[in-house]
C-alpha cells in the first residue's frame, strides 16, 4: 500500500486518468473529490463489505432441503 500525506487542495493522479483531490479537512474527517472515467467503479469500502455480508447471509439461509424441489423441476436431459 502506498501511503501519502496531502494538504487541502493537493491532488493525487492515478494512471493519468483518475484524480483524487483533498477538498477539506475538518477534525478527523477528510472530504475528497474523485474525478475518474465513467467506466471506473468507485465504491466506499463499507458498502462493498455490507453487500458481501448480505450475500453470505442469504446463501447461508438456503439449506439443501430447500433446493431439492428446484432440482426436481428441471427437465430431464435427453440422451442419445
Amino acid at each position: 500500500m502506498l501511503v501519502l500525506s496531502r494538504k487541502v487542495d493537493q491532488t493525487i493522479v492515478i494512471q493519468g486518468t483518475i484524480t483524487i483531490k483533498i477538498l477539506e479537512i475538518n477534525g478527523d474527517r477528510v472530504k475528497i473529490g474523485i474525478d475518474a472515467p465513467r467506466d471506473v467503479v468507485i465504491l466506499r469500502q463499507e458498502l462493498t463489505d455490507e453487500a458481501r455480508k448480505e450475500r453470505l447471509e442469504a446463501a447461508a439461509s438456503l439449506d439443501a432441503s430447500s433446493l431439492i424441489p428446484l432440482a426436481a423441476e428441471q427437465p430431464a436431459e435427453e440422451g442419445g
